[in-house]
């Protein structure tokens, strides 16, 4: 004989049942109060509206919330403190892997890149280890934005904040490279504002996220993404914006004249006139370190007194014996030698922005496909064309340029990225290989902290700023650092 059993009520159970009792006695007489009173006056019907709300609100509490309200008899505490949670588990420890992986390598370049001049930046032409850090940061914030923005609530909102953002990072660009600070060995601080540098590392990335962030808030579509050829036509618009970049940026490289032009440096072993240098052009086309269409934009927009003063073209064989690292011009140096030059000029932040935007596609998969097999392959198959056309394009005469940020070396780099990012993301959030890249992860949450502190040289102008009674007594020339 089977014998049934009436189910254990826990008591969170019984309040449901008791709560909705109540809301529906109550309602009753809400209900029996509107018949048997009608409406003879407005604040009756006021008083029966504000009880019809309490006994909704007490039958279902969470109306208000699904309204975009706080139920005030309800207590959300609980929902609000699962939402941060439930981030933090989406986010992708990969991407945060990543940037710390490119700020350790730019500490290691930049401090190691005197010593061993092979994973420097290039003189000129070419690619090392160092030309890919730049690119890196860059990619890194498109794929970024692409989850920052994935769904814009207002978009005069977002793009307000997308704007102060990239003005605060342009801000503290121009400080720290500036030329305020006067690097190791000089405790003396301050820049003539006419002589200051303008554009930078920070500046650019700045340019490039606006940019990118503005095409991730307006230029998108509403269709849902199924497949890959959703996912294109819903970025239609952004493609279509790196495509115009990419087009304006070959123009100008190779159809604009670069007439002559000469500059002038102060002689430093006297109070004399500065001399006066006289760089012959009158060429298109020309991506030499002289008579280029991007330093000739600087030149006229920021003016060449804004210019970076140390250039990596002085490494190269014609201004420097020791090359491929810095050393005394030979007998026979060109003019241009000693010129200022901007690595993060105007024209090069064109193709910048682009590699921003091609970070977003990646950033975009990750968004609309779940499948961990499916992200890698869209990964792959975008960086493998980016890798053999920028090197095909390399091969036929269209050089990898990390000073002019040239179309070969954007697709070489953004190819690499695309590689990488995949690699660390198989490693690291597919087969779970996380403790041995806690540091880096670490790095990657407080890469703007540990730019300004080590890549900047703040944190050891600072500690040199201790010393025992001489300047040259600090704890960094005890330890062979700016000697």
């Amino acid at each position: 004989m089977a014998m049934e059993y009436e189910p254990i009520k826990t008591y969170g159970d019984e309040i449901k049942e008791s709560v909705s009792e109540q809301g529906k006695h109550l309602r009753m007489n809400i209900g029996n109060a509107d018949r048997s009173q009608g409406h003879d006056n407005d604040d009756d019907v006021d008083n029966n509206k504000g009880l019809r709300q309490v006994a909704l609100q007490i039958y279902e509490p969470n109306i208000g919330n699904k309204l975009g309200e706080e139920c005030p008899l309800i207590p959300t505490s609980s929902s609000r403190h699962q939402q941060p949670q439930q981030q933090a588990q989406q986010r992708l420890v990969s991407l945060d892997v990543f940037r710390g992986l490119t700020i350790a390598l730019m500490i290691l370049v930049d401090d190691v890149g005197g010593l061993l001049p092979a994973i420097n930046h290039s003189p000129w032409n070419g690619l090392t280890i160092a030309d890919y850090v730049m690119p890196f940061f860059l990619f890194i914030v498109g794929v970024s934005l692409g989850l920052v923005y994935k769904k814009v609530s207002c978009r005069v909102t977002a793009t307000r904040k997308a704007i102060l953002r990239a003005l605060k990072l342009l801000l503290l660009g121009v400080f720290l490279q500036g030329g305020f600070f006067h690097g190791l060995n000089n405790l003396t601080y301050g820049v003539d504002i006419q002589q200051m540098r303008l554009m930078g590392i920070l500046q650019r990335i700045a340019i490039a996220y606006l940019v990118a962030a503005m095409c991730e808030i307006w230029l998108k579509g509403n269709n849902h993404v199924t497949s890959e050829l959703t996912l294109l036509r819903k970025y239609q618009a952004q493609w279509l914006a790196a495509l115009f970049l990419s087009i304006t940026y070959i123009s100008l490289l190779y159809g604009l004249y670069v007439p002559s032009w000469e500059y002038q440096i102060p002689d430093a072993t006297s109070s004399s006139a500065p001399k006066i240098f006289s760089v012959k052009c009158g060429v298109r086309g020309d991506t030499g370190p002289a008579c280029n269409v991007v330093g000739m934009i600087d030149r006229k927009i920021l003016g060449i007194q804004h210019l970076y003063r140390k250039p990596v073209f002085e490494r190269t064989k014609q201004c420097s014996v020791n090359s491929p690292d810095y050393g005394p011009l030979p007998s026979d140096a060109p003019t241009w030698c000693q010129a200022p030059f901007d690595p993060e000029g105007l024209l090069s932040s064109v193709m910048a922005m682009v590699t921003c935007l091609v970070g977003l596609h990646y950033g975009h998969i990750i968004v609309h496909f779940k499948d961990h097999m499916d992200r890698i392959r869209l990964w792959l198959i975008p960086s493998s064309g980016f890798l053999v056309l920028g090197l095909a394009l390399d091969i036929f005469g269209m050089h990898a340029n990390k000073a002019l940020y040239t179309f070969s070396y954007m697709c070489v780099t953004a190819g690499a990225a695309g590689f990488l990012l995949a690699g660390i993301y198989l490693l690291v959030d597919i087969y779970g290989y996380q403790r041995s890249t806690l540091v880096l992860e670490w790095m990657g949450k407080h890469a703007l902290i540990i730019y300004i502190l080590a890549a900047c040289n703040i944190m050891p102008i600072i500690i040199q700023g201790f010393y025992w009674k001489q300047p040259q007594n600090n704890i960094l020339s005890l330890i062979g650092i700016g000697t």
